[in-house]
């Protein structure tokens, strides 16, 4: 009997077995011959239109995943998979989701080959163990043995693939400068350095070889709420404000009924004091600049000017909560006290050298700088247009984490397609020593990262199976020679500029370990992920009433 005579239907479509699977490879190669092109210093860019006509010009691997608005049920797990390396790393974005793609596509080689996708799994998980294992041992490099130069070439690396690369010289001792800045020790003795304590702004105009790193300052783009008011206060006592500085209205829609005309300005007259006490708290505490997150009208902001106050009104919450953070000031949501009065707390005043209303290009910008509390700095970014602007943050923000994790990790690895020239050498050997179907898993996998120096090669339009052939002999020599100069041959990476190989680590092209070990991790565990489903249950939407 079928299942519709038994009343087992579904109220769907299923598809299962080899139709998934190859539906699966289908949607993520998809996307991971999107991303192909732009991998790497000669990497291409790509125009993304939206809806609503906004265009993004980029060659950032998690932006371009974002802006594309996935449906497939695959292809969305590879989306999250960059967004995941994007928070966790900020750079190899493109490189996570082409290995993914690539290992995918050959896990399904095998399934067809009558190799179960259980064995497969187990045959990856021993690759990545050992790739990682391998990296540990015999390709990485400690920073502490390495010396500014290092963190320099880092970011120049991270920033090769970008359009801003050609300003890499600037931009580099920029990001680096910004990284040191911002250190501070954890309870655990161990250094840290948050990205996000770098405030990174834009302004139209100049060239993006303008840009200019301001150290322990924090930027907002506003400007003082009046023009009679100072542009510059210092040492700045800072108060920041959660509510408004306008006139005292009755809440809850109280009214106030009065027969005296007489009183009708009294009232008024009150309604002003309370205002005016309020403001006279605040400046009472020796406070000579206020932030609000909301307004200040002309009545308040005459008082203020009268006190020589720079007053700046709807800042974001997001940056006042930052600039709390810097100066050492609390946020203050009301001045409400217990007893039922007003009062303002002189502990909730934080402090910097100057307070400063500078303008850069066509906008003003608010600079607090010499923050008191924590360290936090800014780079100003400068650009002809939006787009260029644009792609410029999110490269700098790729070589700040790119930077920020080396030096927390304190350890290296080679580029160029080095690292994975290296792995799929050693991984064709490790998969000869297993005598049981996970060797083709293992040989697999070794085969599936070769794609990154190839796909290298390719955008440079330069001969990948030439390149790769020289590229494999000298690492298939360092791992087999006694001698030392052989044994430097597995630092051996591509060189994209001239078509040729070379020693990537005395050419300065390196990237952060953290950011190899995790996207191998990453790539497997979303490679696996794919490869466990073989049944696809689409519930068909139940029908509306009419």
């Amino acid at each position: 009997m079928s299942g519709m005579e038994l009343g087992l239907s579904i109220g769907g479509e299923r598809e299962s077995g080899a139709d998934v699977r190859s539906a699966n490879v289908t949607a993520v190669m998809a996307l991971s011959n999107i991303l192909k092109s732009s991998l790497g210093p000669q990497g291409l860019d790509k125009m993304l239109v939206d809806e609503i006509g906004d265009v993004t010009i980029t060659n950032d691997g998690a932006t371009i995943l974002k802006q594309l608005e996935v449906e497939h049920p695959a292809g969305k797990v590879l989306v999250e998979l960059a967004n995941l390396q994007d928070s966790e790393v900020g750079d190899g974005t493109t490189s996570v989701v082409i290995i993914a793609a690539e290992l995918l596509k050959r896990a399904n080689e095998l399934v067809k080959n009558n190799i179960h996708p259980t064995t497969i799994i187990a045959g990856y998980r021993i690759a990545m163990r050992e790739c990682i294992k391998y990296i540990q041992e015999h390709l990485s490099i400690k920073v502490d043995q390495l010396d500014e130069d290092c963190l320099l070439n880092i970011a120049k690396t991270s920033m090769s693939s970008k359009f801003i690369g050609s300003e890499s010289a600037l931009f580099c001792q920029i990001i680096v400068d910004a990284v040191k800045a911002v250190k501070i020790i954890n309870p655990m003795g161990k250094a840290k350095y948050p990205v996000n304590q770098i405030n990174v702004i834009k302004a139209h105009g100049q060239s993006t070889s303008e840009s200019m790193f301001m150290p322990n300052g924090y930027a907002v783009k506003l400007m003082r709420a009046s023009q009679e008011m100072p542009t510059s206060v210092g040492p700045a006592k800072i108060a920041l404000l959660d509510f408004d500085l306008k006139k005292h209205k009755m809440g809850m829609n109280v009214n106030i009924v009065i027969d005296d005309p007489e009183e009708l300005d009294r009232v008024r007259q009150k309604e002003m004091d309370f205002t005016k006490d309020k403001i006279q708290k605040i400046l009472d505490t020796g406070v000579n600049c206020v932030m609000t997150t909301k307004g200040i009208d002309d009545f308040a902001m005459k008082y203020l000017v009268e006190a020589g106050v720079l007053g700046v009104r709807r800042v974001d919450k997001k940056d006042i909560k930052r600039i709390a953070k810097c100066t050492g000031a609390t946020v203050v949501l009301s001045m409400a006290t217990m007893e039922g009065d007003e009062d303002f707390d002189a502990k909730c005043v934080g402090g910097a050298d100057e307070v400063v209303d500078q303008r850069v290009g066509d906008n003003d910008f608010i600079f607090v700088k010499g923050c008191k509390a924590t360290k936090a700095c800014t780079i100003l970014l400068r650009g002809a247009n939006e787009f260029m602007l644009e792609e410029s943050h999110r490269s700098v923000y790729d070589a700040l984490c790119a930077v920020s994790r080396t030096m927390e990790s304190n350890a290296v690895v080679p580029g160029g397609g080095a690292v994975e020239t290296a792995l799929s050498l050693h991984l064709e050997d490790h998969a000869r020593t297993f005598d049981s179907y996970e060797q083709w898993a293992i040989a697999e996998f070794a085969e599936a990262l070769v794609t990154i120096p190839k796909t290298l090669a390719l955008n440079a339009a330069f001969d990948a199976i030439d390149l790769l052939a020289a590229l494999k002999v000298r690492h298939h020599a360092s791992q087999k020679a006694n001698d030392a100069k052989k044994k430097d041959y597995k630092w051996y990476g591509l060189d994209l500029t001239n078509g040729t190989v070379r020693n990537s680590i005395s050419a300065g092209c390196m990237e952060p370990m953290v950011s190899k070990l995790k996207s191998l991790k990453f790539a497997t565990e979303a490679a696996i992920t794919i490869i466990r489903i073989d049944d696809l249950i689409r519930i068909a939407p139940e029908p509306e009433e009419e």
